[in-house]
């Protein structure tokens, strides 16, 4: 109903209106320049290219250079019906990419920003077009503004009407009686314009979250730590195929006889690496001076950041591709000196450490993944320097058809006493984006996800599990959540799968399901390699969902006097929204489309407000805002790895704007909230100018006050300034834009 086609359209429209009618076109508009500094030094989350990159802005450095033109057209179809355009030509230079430098559909630079046609018909009010519909008024803050999505590419410091984005609808309204009043709603559907979340993830963004950093940042983001992880995971497949924990002898079945093995055992355990090109286990306990008892998270980041560079064997003077060099989170380090275990007393020592416990990066909120499930991350690769390689994403947008629409309606009355109020519905795809994550083949089927348990075989003459002996994962068995993690306390991993639909292709680059025949004869160095189909694609899918939204609101004033006092509400219901669920059980066993998941969840939010107006025009106004999760997930739970580490297995509800590996991916709120305290004041002689102050406190901590001066030099010069401060916990909302605070100057010359 509501092609992209239909912009085009509507402009052909408005160019061929008939003659007579262009000739009464009313041109009004303006020219501004918007001028923005950072008032603090530092680094804007995202900002980082690399672990070890500390760049960033100095105090006064440009934010935004915006200059503008507005264009506002207005004139007569008939006797009976009006038309509008709204124009902005529109380039910020200080823009992080295209995107955010000048026009990009349905955002605050889309050259068309409204197009509509106001007529009557039937006893009805039509508004047909683009535009914009405004239910909720709270300050600061949109609760029942729900009909028109918004570009949220400076948070909330642009003014409502600014940060809106028109879309195509149908807005009919009619007045039933005196005091009541109907208002029926058909509109194009649109998602909120968040900064990052896109696979670029628009890098150095001033107001880019922690949590869309999680999901799409270069360095924190799931996004792009995943390929790099798989990469690890393809050095040390080709390690183990090559010998490397098999006394040199070589292993055609690679890590899938490692099920027994995970990330902590690896890296929390000692390695004998006093041999260039093997590693056994360890004499004794972890000693960064002795190589024959070396701590393998040391190990673990060499792989990590160099992969086979260096190695016996492989090229020299040439770089492994798989190496991460430092570039994406996975491994904690503040630095990237080679490894020199003959020098224990320079910078390497310290530049890495390992606390599952207290997780930071990706290899520690794994710490329970098997090495077998390291090689269903993998693929041969005829054009790597090592012959194997790791997995890759990719971002997908899945949004409805052009036939789907948002509808619904608002009704509102007046009483004799003073009393005003409404009620609405809205029947809509939510404008916050959806992602999930799935695991998919080269035609782009999605996989099934296989938890498969250990089989232990003695294969070291000793009674008992030992270390030297061998694990495989069982293919024949698929375990549900919590079998595994009643597994992992009886000392049984699990290892993460990845099959077709049939269950008869197993990916990675090897396959499981050739072990157990390869072991037949009791001797795992003497097979063929079973090829498995290779890496599977991580499937970043963003999409829409529909959401049942019921509202209501209010206002009165009381009559006190000589200050007017108005008490007011807003309350809204949301039937069938989203929330991002973290499983940290599923997520330390690398189970990772399973361990981020967009899950049900209703919500009630409300704000209770109050204005009132003292001495010479000052409004004051305070609101409470809360916003209530219906369905918030606290499962807590804790487990212990294979080093004797207790770690976080908890599934809850993460809290999405802060959400980041350097906080534990945050749980959020079941009940959170916001008050805010607001102030504006006319002045002057002939009270031309204004002067108005927002500051709101979020539970947790976070601040933000915005000043803002409105000044009028002549009746076509206006001058502003604008002052936005953002403090507190750096884990808020608002505290972790402390350093993208920014001081704001603007020019609007008027012209009619």
């Amino acid at each position: 109903m509501f092609k992209r086609c239909k912009l085009h359209s509507s402009i052909l429209l408005a160019l061929i209106l008939p003659t007579a009618a262009i000739a009464e076109v009313e041109v009004t508009g303006y020219l501004k320049n918007e001028t923005s500094v950072f008032t603090r030094d530092g680094q804007v989350t995202g900002e980082a290219d690399t672990m070890v990159d500390d760049r960033g802005h100095d105090k006064g450095d440009l934010l935004k250079f915006e200059n503008s033109a507005r264009l506002f057209l207005n004139g007569y179809l008939g006797e009976e019906s009006t038309w509008h355009a709204d124009l902005n030509f529109i380039y910020d230079s200080e823009g992080v990419n295209d995107m955010y430098k000048g026009h990009e559909l349905y955002t605050q630079h889309d050259y068309l920003r409204e197009l509509y046609l106001d007529t009557t018909l039937l006893g009805w009010d039509l508004r047909l077009g683009k535009q914009q519909v405004v239910w909720g008024t709270a300050d600061g803050i949109k609760l029942l503004d729900i009909i028109n999505p918004t570009d949220f590419r400076e948070l909330n410091q642009n003014a409502m009407e600014d940060a809106r984005i028109p879309i195509w609808m149908i807005n009919a309204e009619r007045n039933i009686g005196d005091n009541s009043n109907i208002q029926l709603i058909v509109s194009q559907v649109e998602e909120n314009k968040i900064p990052g979340l896109n696979p670029d993830g628009d890098a150095g963004h001033p107001f880019l979250m922690k949590g869309v950093e999680t999901i799409s940042g270069g360095v924190n983001g799931f996004f792009n730590v995943a390929p790099a992880l798989s990469n690890v995971a393809a050095t040390f497949n080709g390690a183990a195929m090559n010998g490397a924990f098999t006394g040199g002898a070589m292993l055609p079945l690679g890590l899938n006889l490692f099920a027994g093995l995970t990330v902590d055992g690896f890296a929390g355990g000692s390695w004998d690496a006093s041999t260039p090109g093997l590693l056994n286990p360890g004499t004794g306990a972890p000693d960064v001076t002795n190589f024959t008892s070396f701590p393998g998270f040391y190990l673990l980041n060499q792989f990590a950041q160099y992969g086979f560079t260096g190695q016996p064997g492989f090229p020299a003077g040439v770089v492994d591709p798989n190496g991460n060099a430092g570039v994406t989170n996975l491994t904690p380090i503040t630095g990237i000196t080679p490894l020199d275990p003959t020098s224990p007393d320079v910078s390497w020592v310290t530049e890495v450490q390992w606390a599952p416990d207290t997780a930071s990066s990706a290899f520690e909120y794994m710490s329970m993944a098997t090495f077998a499930t390291f090689n269903t991350f993998t693929s041969f690769s005829p054009t790597a320097p090592t012959g194997l390689t790791g997995t890759s994403s990719e971002w997908v947008r899945d949004y409805p058809d052009d036939g789907e629409a948002n509808a619904g309606f608002r009704f509102r009355n007046s009483t004799d006493g003073g009393l005003n109020w409404s009620v609405n519905y809205f029947y809509h795809y939510g404008a916050n984006p959806d992602l999930d994550l799935s695991w998919r083949n080269s035609a782009g089927d999605e996989l099934t996800v296989q938890r498969a348990p250990t089989l232990f075989f003695d294969t070291n003459g000793t009674a008992g599990p030992q270390a030297d002996d061998t694990y495989v994962p069982d293919v024949s068995t698929s375990l549900t959540r919590d079998q595994a993690r009643a597994n992992w306390d009886m000392g049984n991993p699990t290892t993460i799968l990845a099959h077709d639909g049939t269950g008869s292709t197993y990916y990675g680059a090897l396959d499981p399901t050739g072990v157990l025949p390869a072991l037949a004869d009791g001797n795992p160095f003497n097979d063929a390699m079973a090829m498995g189909a290779g890496a599977p694609t991580l499937r970043f899918t963003e999409s829409l969902h529909r959401v049942n939204s019921l509202g209501a609101s209010f206002d009165y004033a009381l009559d006190m006097g000589d200050i007017p006092l108005v008490l007011r509400g807003e309350f809204l219901y949301d039937e069938g929204d989203t929330q991002p669920v973290i499983d940290k059980f599923l997520l330390a066993i690398g189970d990772l489309t399973n361990a981020l998941k967009m899950e049900d969840a209703d919500y009630f939010r409300y704000v209770l407000g109050a204005d009132i107006t003292v001495a010479t025009n000052l409004l004051i106004s305070g609101q409470f805002i809360q916003f209530r999760n219906l369905d918030f997930v606290d499962e807590k739970d804790s487990c212990m790895t294979q080093t004797g580490v207790t770690v976080d297995c908890s599934r809850y509800t993460a809290d999405f704007p802060t959400m980041s590996l350097s906080n534990g991916l945050m749980m959020g709120y079941e009940d959170k909230e916001f008050y805010s305290l607001f102030f504006s004041k006319p002045f002057g002689d002939s009270q031309e100018h204004r002067w108005n102050n927002i500051f709101i406190y979020e539970e947790g901590g976070g601040k933000w006050n915005r000043l803002d001066i409105e000044y009028t030099f002549t009746d076509t010069i206006l001058g502003s300034v604008e002052w936005n401060n953002y403090w507190g916990d750096e884990n808020t909302t608002f505290g972790q834009f402390e350093n993208s605070s920014n001081f704001q100057v603007g020019l609007k010359w008027i012209f009619e």
